[in-house]
C-alpha cells in the first residue's frame, strides 16, 4: 500500500510546479506600457518553448486538482483545512507574478485612482487620467475599457482609491495590494464552504476542493486579480450565517458584497423571503405579523448596509446607474449564449441570402434572455425557504451569467461557490470537467481562444449540455430522495432535483 500522505504530497507538488510554470512562462502584460513585471523568468525571446511550459504548468495544476479530487472519496478523513494549505501553496506563486488572462486589474486601478482625484468614476472613464499625468497608468488599462465608466459597487471602487494612494505611481506594489484585497475573499470563502457544506448535509472538504482551490479560482480569480473573489467571499458567508439562523448579518454581508458587485444583491432578496418563509411557519397564529418583521428587518438592514457605504465612499447614489449594468454588454463573445445565437442566426440567414444584423440580433435574444432570467428568478424566489436556499440562489447565479451579456469564465464562481456545497453538485464529475475546459477558454493575455466564427459549435454544445443535464436531473428525482439538511425540520427539506 501507497503512503497516502506522501501520494497526497505528490499531487500537491505537481500543482505547485504547475503555478511555479505558470509564473515563469506566461506573458508580462506589461506595465505602463513600458516598465515590465519585477522580475522576468521568460525563456529567450521567439522561442515557442516559452508557450509550451505555460500549457504544461496549466495542465499539471489541473491533473494535480483532478487527482486531489479522485483521493478523496478513498479518504473521508481529509480535512477542508488540508486543501486550503494545498490552495495556498499552489497560488503563493501566482501571487508575485505578472497578472495572467486578464488586464482588469489596472482598469480597477485607473478606476481608483480617479476616486482618489476627486472625479467620480461612474461620470468619467479611466482616459480622464491623461490630464492628470497618469499615462503610464492608462497605457496599462486594456484599449477596449478606457473609454467606459466603472461597472463596480462603491466600496471596492473606495478600496482601489485606498490602494492607489498608498501606492501612487508603483504600479506593480498596487497590483500586488489589489490581490491581497481578493485574498481576504478568498479566506472568506475557505472558512465560509466547509460551514455551508456542513449545514446542508454533504462533505465539507469535498466543497473545499471545488469551490476554493479549483484552477477556475487560483488562476481567474488569484492570477489575474478579479475583484469577484472579494463579492463571493462575502457573498457565501452572508449564506452561510443566514442558514445558521443569523439572517440578519447574513443580509448585511450580501449587502456589503453588493457593494463590490451588484450580482450579489440576489442573496439580499433570498434570504429575506426564507427568512419570512420561516417566521410564517413557526409563528403559529402571529404568522403574519412574524413574516412582515422579518421582511422589514431585512430591507432595514439592506438598506442601512447599502446606505452607508454610499454615504462613507463619498460616490452617493451615483454608482446605482445604468452604467453598472450595461458596462459588460459592450464585449460580444462567442461563448456567451445570447451572441452565439445571434451571430449563428444572422450567418444561417446570410446564407439564405437574407440581410440580417447579428447586433440587432443578439440584441433581441438578450432582452428575451434578460425576461426569462427576471421570471426564472421571480419563480425561485417565490420558492425559497432556507431548505432550498443554496441550490436556488447558486442556480439563478449561474443562469445570470450564461443568459446574461457576457459569459467570462471567472464569473462561473458566482454560483459554484454555493452549488460546490450541494450534495448533487458534489457527485458530478461534468461539473469538474466543466471548471478545467473553462480555464483553457481564456488564453494568458486575457483574449477568449474561440473567435466569433465558432458560435455555432459553441451553440451546439450547450444544446447538448443542457440536454444531458435534463435528463440526468430527471434520472435522479426518478431514483433519488434528497437527503436531508442538518439541524432542518422534515418540512423544510430541500428538494435539491428541483431547486
Amino acid at each position: 500500500m501507497p503512503d497516502v500522505r506522501l501520494t497526497g504530497w505528490g499531487w500537491a507538488g505537481l500543482g505547485l510546479a504547475g503555478s511555479l510554470a505558470l509564473t515563469a512562462a506566461g506573458p508580462d502584460l506589461s506595465v505602463g506600457g513600458s516598465t515590465h513585471w519585477w522580475f522576468t523568468l521568460h525563456l529567450p525571446p521567439g522561442h515557442s518553448a516559452d508557450v509550451a511550459l505555460f500549457y504544461a504548468g496549466l495542465a499539471a495544476l489541473c491533473v494535480a486538482w483532478l487527482g486531489i479530487g479522485r483521493r478523496l472519496g478513498r479518504e473521508p478523513q481529509t480535512k477542508p483545512s488540508q486543501l486550503a494549505l494545498v490552495g495556498a501553496l499552489w497560488s503563493l506563486p501566482l501571487l508575485f507574478g505578472a497578472p495572467l488572462f486578464s488586464h482588469d486589474v489596472y482598469s480597477y486601478l485607473a478606476q481608483g485612482e480617479i476616486l482618489h482625484l476627486g472625479l467620480n468614476p461612474y461620470h468619467h472613464a479611466p482616459d480622464v487620467l491623461s490630464r492628470f499625468g497618469h499615462a503610464h497608468l492608462l497605457a496599462s488599462v486594456s484599449p477596449f475599457w478606457r473609454a467606459t465608466t466603472s461597472p463596480y459597487g462603491p466600496l471596492f471602487l473606495a478600496l482601489a482609491s485606498l490602494v492607489a494612494g498608498v501606492t501612487g505611481s508603483h504600479l506593480i506594489v498596487a497590483v500586488l495590494l489589489m490581490r491581497v484585497l481578493e485574498l481576504a475573499g478568498l479566506a472568506l470563502l475557505a472558512v465560509s464552504v466547509p460551514r455551508l457544506a456542513r449545514a446542508l448535509g454533504s462533505d465539507p472538504a469535498r466543497a473545499t476542493w471545488l469551490a476554493v482551490i479549483s484552477p477556475l479560482v487560483l488562476l481567474e480569480l488569484v492570477a489575474a486579480g478579479h475583484n469577484d473573489a472579494l463579492m463571493i467571499g462575502l457573498l457565501a458567508a452572508g449564506v452561510t450565517l443566514a442558514m445558521e439562523r443569523r439572517p440578519m448579518l447574513g443580509i448585511a454581508l450580501c449587502a456589503i458584497a453588493a457593494t463590490i458587485k451588484l450580482p450579489a444583491a440576489a442573496g439580499i432578496a433570498f434570504i429575506a423571503v426564507a427568512w419570512a418563509r420561516a417566521e410564517w411557519t413557526a409563528a403559529g397564529p402571529a404568522r403574519g405579523q412574524a413574516a412582515a418583521k422579518a421582511l422589514a428587518l431585512s430591507g432595514a438592514a439592506a438598506v442601512a448596509v447599502l446606505g452607508a457605504v454610499s454615504v462613507a465612499s463619498g460616490l452617493g447614489l451615483s454608482w446605482v446607474s445604468s452604467g453598472v449594468l450595461s458596462t459588460p454588454g459592450r464585449v460580444h463573445l462567442a461563448i456567451t449564449p445570447v451572441t452565439a445565437a445571434g451571430w449563428s442566426v444572422a450567418a444561417l440567414l446570410h446564407l439564405l441570402g437574407i440581410g440580417a444584423s447579428a447586433h440587432g440580433i443578439e440584441s433581441a435574444f438578450g432582452v428575451v434572455s434578460l425576461a426569462l432570467t427576471g421570471m426564472l428568478g421571480l419563480v425561485l424566489l417565490r420558492r425559497a425557504r432556507y431548505a432550498n436556499l443554496v441550490p436556488a440562489l447558486g442556480a439563478l447565479l449561474l443562469v445570470s451569467v450564461f443568459a446574461g451579456p457576457a459569459t467570462w469564465p471567472w464569473y462561473l464562481t458566482w454560483g459554484l461557490s454555493l452549488i460546490a456545497c450541494c450534495a448533487f453538485a458534489q457527485r458530478s464529475r461534468a461539473l469538474a470537467g466543466a471548471i478545467v475546459v473553462a480555464v483553457f477558454l481564456v488564453k494568458p493575455n486575457g483574449i477568449l481562444v474561440l473567435p466569433l466564427q465558432a458560435a455555432p459549435f459553441v451553440l451546439a454544445a450547450y444544446a447538448i449540455a443542457a440536454g444531458a443535464t435534463w435528463r440526468a436531473l430527471r434520472a435522479r428525482g426518478a431514483s433519488r430522495s434528497p437527503g436531508r439538511v442538518h439541524g432542518l425540520p422534515a418540512g423544510e427539506q430541500p428538494a435539491l432535483t428541483n431547486p
